[in-house]
């Protein structure tokens, strides 16, 4: 039992000492939200508006997602889980679709209801440069925005953040 309670005490100091990522106001992101209709990402803190952005959505996008390869984003509750630098779309921070909600209906339908939904930055190509996407829908179910919205993204958001995707 005592080597349960100095666990216990070690875990609670680690916490409080952790690095929270925070506005430059000292406000902390506790919910992203991305309204599809207005092409917008915004960043909350206790309900208020910190930052927006733009951002480009999959290539279908009208609906909620609701089978692998329909080129839907998705729409519902979800976390940002994990993130990784990723070779093709710079850094990329993963939602943890599909939800229990998402899995039902697919399930129900017969279908897959897809997975590695991202929001993402903008591809580094040579033939196509960044300004090329911005304003166009072209991904394939994912979350896009400029690279340097993403890294400040990056920067603010911790994982574990509940984003909310709006039709």
């Amino acid at each position: 039992m005592r080597w349960l309670l100095a666990f216990l005490c070690l875990f609670l100091a680690g916490l409080s000492q952790a690095s929270v990522p925070v506005a430059g106001d000292g406000r902390v992101v506790d919910k992203v939200l991305v309204v599809k209709s207005e092409r917008k990402l915004h960043l909350l803190s206790k309900g208020q508006p910190l930052k927006s952005y733009k951002v480009s959505l999959g290539k279908q996008p009208r609906g909620p997602k609701l089978r692998e390869g329909d080129q839907r984003t998705p729409e519902g509750l979800y976390w940002l889980d994990w993130r990784k630098a990723s070779d093709k779309f710079n850094l990329s921070m993963h939602i943890s679709y599909p939800n229990v909600r998402d899995q039902a209906r697919a399930r129900a339908e017969g279908v897959s209801p897809g997975s590695m939904i991202m929001l993402h930055g903008t591809p580094l190509d040579e033939h196509y440069p960044e300004w090329y996407f911005h304003g166009l829908d072209w991904t394939e179910g994912c979350i896009a925005m400029r690279n340097d919205d993403m890294r400040e993204v990056w920067s603010l958001v911790r994982d574990g953040t509940l984003i909310e995707i709006r039709p």
